[in-house]
């Protein structure tokens, strides 16, 4: 009797396909994403890990990579006309729709603070958002948005009880670089299917 009451209480996973599915629009194009122009190789890093992520999810598309010199269409995006720059590109390049994104990232930042005993506790944190739209061009109407952050704790300094201080640091070129995998994750989520209990 037990047995039975279990079973038919246990649950089973089911594959839900992706929210968005990307072959609806035809031929697709990717712009190198954005970032200040100190952060440039990690907004191309980001680029290419959205694409990849992209193909992977959604087999049957075909993605135009192109960089920001590849297109006549930079100075569109420079003033901020994604719309246009979608439509331009679209006449051009035979596309039905286009990607294009931000990377923003911060400059190490310090926070702490001193106990009541006196102890001293810092840590400097980095951290990085994503933004990226895909954008009609036949209208440079919004199809779909999505955008992530996140951040990490490059280095720590910690002192208590007259006991020495506790140091600790991490690269934070590689801190930004696991953002970034993070950040793309976060923002391909709507291109993957997933398993639900059901």
């Amino acid at each position: 009797m037990v047995g039975i009451v279990l079973s038919g209480c246990a649950s089973h996973r089911v594959l839900v396909p992706p929210r968005l599915s990307l072959d609806t629009f035809g031929r697709l194009a990717i712009v190198t994403f954005s970032a200040e122009p100190s952060r440039a190789s990690l907004a191309a890093l980001a680029t290419q890990q959205f694409a990849e992520e992209v193909l992977a999810s959604q087999g049957g598309i075909e993605l135009l990579e192109l960089g920001p010199a590849d297109t006549a269409v930079a100075r569109l995006l420079t003033e901020g006309n994604a719309a246009e720059a979608a439509a331009r590109l679209g006449h051009e390049k035979n596309i039905g729709a286009v990607f294009f994104g931000q990377l923003a990232v911060s400059g190490t930042k310090p926070i702490g603070g001193v106990s009541a005993g006196g102890g001293l506790n810092v840590h400097a944190t980095v951290s990085a958002e994503l933004g990226v739209r895909l954008l009609s061009a036949a209208t440079g109407g919004t199809l779909w948005r999505s955008s992530g952050t996140t951040s990490r704790t490059v280095g720590q300094l910690t002192t208590s009880g007259g006991r020495p201080p506790s140091i600790s640091a991490t690269d934070p070129n590689a801190a930004y670089e696991n953002m970034v995998d993070e950040l793309v994750a976060q923002v391909t989520r709507d291109f993957r299917p997933t398993w639900v209990k059901q």
